[in-house]
């Protein structure tokens, strides 16, 4: 194995020079050309540092975990790719979780902290659990950020601009010329839900028009609780010609059952989902979604929880650029006359 003082023997220079020129030490006084064949050093040579031994002087693994509800979700698959490549850029490397045991409260999740296995946390809540729980479950909030989340007392979090998103949903719906416009959404207990849901209000009463009641789910963002959300709604008098649904594995559902009940879409039904990912351009029709920077999101979440390592306070900071973006396939069409 490759040392530091057989970097310095090569590059003629010690052993302090080559670690302070490694660790990119900001106060070392050193020649351009010197910095250049230290580096140079340690490229021929393929020195990689000790981690293990890094990680006791400076107290720091290097390491964050990031949990989330389900890892099959393909919901998540951005996320995690924002999160792994802004992880990697600031030399730390993520260990990803979805079990029920890795959740706040469980004894997986408290010792990732208390023991440092990591040095800090990304969470992904579920949206059956209410943030309020949550947060007091968590053992060390100065080093846990919670996604998709709205501000919380004592822990940092971040989220998109749900509320735009879904306002740009209703949007593109009013524009087609409907005006009887529908919302299937997430559990009571899911904030995202919360936000999406005013999105939806905002855009209708910019219109004149109101969210009826009889037009609105709290089923859950699944594929198999948007099926039954749209029965319900697709069986009412009344029943409304558009849909927006809070999320794109409900939108899919939504596009099945009422395939099911012979409602054609987009004809007799125009349907947009919230997020964006390659299952909606697979199904039939092909699903109009409203695609969410994820990637942003994940990157973003790792800066502030980095910040938040080095003691900054706890911060609430919302994702807006770029702005959700309305991608326009099959699924949404001007009502009948």
């Amino acid at each position: 194995m490759v040392t530091l003082r057989d970097v310095a023997g090569h590059a003629g220079v010690s052993v302090s020079v080559v670690s302070r020129v490694l660790n990119s030490d900001p106060s070392i006084r050193i020649r351009p050309e010197t910095r250049e064949r230290v580096l140079e050093s340690a490229r021929l040579l393929r020195y990689a540092p000790n981690m293990a031994g890094r990680s006791l002087r400076r107290s720091r693994t290097n390491l964050l975990a990031l949990v989330v509800p389900d890892v099959t979700n393909a919901t998540f698959t951005d996320l995690v790719a924002g999160v792994e490549s802004r992880a990697l850029d600031k030399d730390y490397s993520v260990l990803l979780a979805s079990s029920p045991r890795m959740q706040p409260g469980s004894d997986g999740f408290t010792r990732l902290l208390s023991e440092r296995l990591v040095d800090g946390v990304l969470l992904q809540k579920g949206d059956d659990a209410p943030i309020d729980l949550v947060s007091r479950a968590l053992s060390h909030p100065e080093r846990t950020v919670l996604i998709n989340s709205g501000p919380v007392p004592g822990v940092s979090t971040i989220a998109i601009d749900d509320v735009a998103a879904a306002t740009l949903a209703t949007q593109h719906l009013l524009d087609l010329g409907h005006r009887t416009i529908g919302y299937i959404g997430g559990v009571p207990t899911s904030d995202s839900n919360d936000r999406r849901r005013s999105g939806v209000e905002k855009a209708l009463a910019d219109a004149g028009l109101t969210l009826a009641r009889e037009h609105t789910t709290s089923l859950g963002y699944t594929y198999r609780s948007a099926r039954d959300a749209a029965r319900l709604l697709l069986s009412r008098r009344n029943a409304p010609t558009a849909l927006v649904v809070g999320n794109v594995n409900a939108g899919i559902g939504t596009i099945t059952e009422a395939a099911e009940m012979d409602v054609r879409v987009p004809d007799d039904l125009s349907v947009v989902a919230i997020h964006d990912i390659w299952p909606a351009i697979t199904c039939a029709p092909a699903l109009t979604t409203v695609r969410l920077p994820m990637k942003r999101l994940g990157a973003t979440a790792v800066d502030v929880l980095l910040a938040g390592i080095d003691k900054a306070e706890p911060s609430a900071r919302t994702v807006d650029d770029p702005a959700p973006e309305l991608i326009v396939r099959d699924s949404t069409a001007p009502p009948r006359s």
